[in-house]
């Protein structure tokens, strides 16, 4: 599950990429679209740097460390969405992967915690 956790990761982050090259450059456009790739592209990247942690307890903060970039990216393609700058289809299925993806890294933080 690991390499198949990391592999949707890295996907979500280069459908993010994607979708973010195609919108036209405008000043509000690319301050959004340069947070919302930070932000889609730390989730696997803090994944793979968690899954290479030399304890529990590194695996465990950078797990919430995740769980905190996905719910940013969430929050970014929400706005992209609701300010219609966006197309709604693309950036709805984005946004349906990130909420999943919240909620795997959630539910591992939270068994780590048991």
């Amino acid at each position: 599950m690991e390499k198949d956790l990391e592999l949707r990761t890295k996907g979500f982050a280069l459908a993010v990429i994607k979708l973010t090259s195609l919108l036209p450059s405008t000043r509000e456009l690319d301050i959004l679209a340069r947070q919302l790739v930070r932000a889609a592209t730390s989730i696997g990247a803090n994944y793979r740097e968690a899954n290479r942690g030399v304890s529990r307890a590194d695996f465990a903060n950078k797990i919430g460390t995740v769980q905190k970039e996905a719910a940013e990216t969430r929050y970014w393609l929400e706005l992209l969405i609701e300010s219609n700058l966006c197309p709604n289809q693309e950036a709805a299925a984005l946004q349906e992967e990130s909420s999943e993806l919240l909620a795997i890294f959630t539910a591992i933080g939270r068994k780590l915690k048991q």
